[in-house]
């Protein structure tokens, strides 16, 4: 009797530690698979982020976005698959300008920033709106532009569709390309 329980327990230990074991590679394998993004792993991977950016001591730029993955390499990119928020400051630490988009890569080489999928830049002081699905921040020119249909939405409810824009990097001062279509909100 006493052989047979010890060959009982046994076996159930040695059930158990298979169990342990298979349970911790199918959630190991399921977390690699979920920050698998086209075939590449990130480097890094970070959760909820809130960055602060300052210019001579001055809050110039905040970021937040609910996930960002680094690729190093060659060709060194940053991506924020879930979205991103940034929010730009002006020289007297007040915010200037709002963007969101659906998704964010940026390019450590090009020092640039793509934004895409409901794109939505509103200058906060002057209260107008540009909504479109890509915009580009050139971070060495210090300029934000797109090349794709936008819609602007002016502070009095004016209304244009144009080709593009262009815009200093704190969305303080823009220009719509070929801006047509003008009509007011209520009008709709």
């Amino acid at each position: 009797m006493l052989h047979y329980n010890i060959i009982t327990q046994n076996t159930l230990f040695i059930l158990m530690i298979g169990v342990f074991f298979i349970s911790c590679r199918n959630d190991k394998f399921v977390q690699n698979e979920q920050l698998n993004v086209n075939g590449k792993f990130p480097d890094e991977a970070s959760k909820n982020i809130a960055m602060t950016f300052s210019d001579n001591g001055f809050k110039s730029f905040e970021l937040y976005a609910p996930s960002l993955y680094k690729y190093n390499g060659e060709k060194a990119y940053m991506d924020c698959p879930e979205g991103i928020k940034i929010i730009s400051y002006g020289n007297d630490n007040e915010p200037e300008a709002i963007m969101t988009a659906d998704y964010a890569i940026s390019e450590e080489e090009s020092k640039t920033m793509e934004a895409r999928k409901n794109v939505v830049i509103t200058n906060v002081k002057k209260g107008d709106t540009i909504k479109t699905e890509k915009i580009v921040w050139d971070k060495r020119n210090k300029r934000i532009y797109s090349d794709v249909m936008v819609k602007q939405i002016r502070s009095d409810g004016t209304i244009s569709i144009g080709d593009g824009f262009d815009a200093d990097e704190k969305f303080s001062r823009y220009t719509v390309r070929n801006p047509r279509g003008e009509v007011m909100a209520e009008d709709i």
